[in-house]
């Protein structure tokens, strides 16, 4: 997830700043154009891994997990049709009224330039031409994989208070961190015959928490100081937990909802300049909040040898995904 992050993130500043020549609205649709697919790739990846199972462990039980997690990356989340004519100071140089571009999960193969337009008091309107930002598909990425360390603990019958925790690791530049906390009940254990009941029913509901950031120095055509790019991801998940209720392997299905926000500051200060006479500065130019949801539905298994347990399971949703659990039960 840190690699991944932060070649999106580090793709997403590469000329992102240097759009802000055609203005901070053309740069600002762009964006939220070229960031979604990848802020809601990570958002179902995190949200991945909360249930190994649907039976919950006896009173005063705690579990310690490590999970792994890879979300596929689909063609149609790779790029995107940009229309010019969503924009105001943006054209292609062969004048075309659309071209698919790269989101930050593909790769443009050869680069896409456009032109920008800005006023120069002096002289009048101005052109530069601007490479397009590519994504991660640049460096044969085809998935988002997450690892977090995940524990939880029940304190009544039935019940599992869970955590989950990926440290906030700053490698070059980059800032990548999360955590979450759920809950998870299982119906089945108010009946009064619920251990002769076939089967387990629970429901969980969890919250996660990601934030990212990376620092950046100038590019070709903006100046400035302090330009950073931060991403924050927040997201509630709802799931209704099916299992088999066997002594060593267990099967479980789930059915789930995702729902949440995710929101990309670009800060700092940046300075449109021609490098003689003309400039103008730009301080925190925007953000960009997106709207993240969709349903889910997983099937896996877990076997468990005594204290020591292993789960695998896949989930069908926007980005599928294969997940795998290492579990220690106390």
């Amino acid at each position: 997830m840190l690699f991944v992050t932060a070649v999106t993130i580090t793709n997403a500043q590469e000329n992102v700043n240097d759009l802000l020549t055609a203005g901070v609205e053309d740069a600002q649709r762009f964006t939220a154009d070229y960031i979604a697919p990848a802020s809601e790739g990570v958002a179902f990846g995190i949200n991945n891994g909360w249930f190994n199972n649907a039976k919950a462990p006896k009173r005063f039980g705690f579990e310690i997990s490590i999970m792994g997690n890879a979300s596929l990356i689909k063609d149609e989340k790779k790029s995107f049709e940009m229309n010019v004519a969503d924009y105001e100071n943006i054209r292609f140089p062969d004048n075309s009224p659309t071209k698919t571009v790269a989101t930050a999960l593909g790769h443009n193969d050869p680069d896409i330039t456009v032109i920008a337009t800005y006023d120069d008091p002096i002289f009048g309107a101005q052109e530069v031409e601007i490479t397009l930002p590519t994504g991660i598909g640049s460096e044969n990425i085809n998935l988002i994989p997450t690892a977090f360390l995940q524990a939880s603990f029940s304190p009544f019958k039935g019940t599992q208070l869970k955590g989950r925790f990926f440290p906030k690791v700053d490698t070059d530049d980059v800032k990548v961190g999360f955590y979450g906390f759920g809950i998870q009940q299982e119906f089945t254990s108010w009946l009064p015959a619920d251990k002769v009941f076939p089967v387990a029913i629970s429901g969980l509901i969890a919250y996660t928490h990601l934030d990212g950031s990376y620092d950046f120095t100038d590019g070709e055509y903006v100046e400035g100081e302090n330009q950073k790019i931060d991403t924050e991801v927040n997201t509630m998940l709802f799931e209704l937990i099916v299992g088999t209720k066997l002594k060593v392997i267990n099967f479980y299905g789930g059915l789930g909802y995702i729902t949440g926000t995710s929101t990309t500051d670009l800060l700092g200060t940046y300075r449109v300049t021609d490098g003689v006479l003309f400039s103008e500065e730009i301080i925190d130019p925007f953000s960009v909040e997106q709207d993240i949801s969709g349903i889910r539905a997983t099937v896996g298994a877990n076997l468990k040898l005594g204290f020591f347990g292993i789960n695998a399971d896949y989930t069908v949703a926007e980005f599928d995904s294969a997940s795998l659990g290492l579990n220690f039960s106390f």
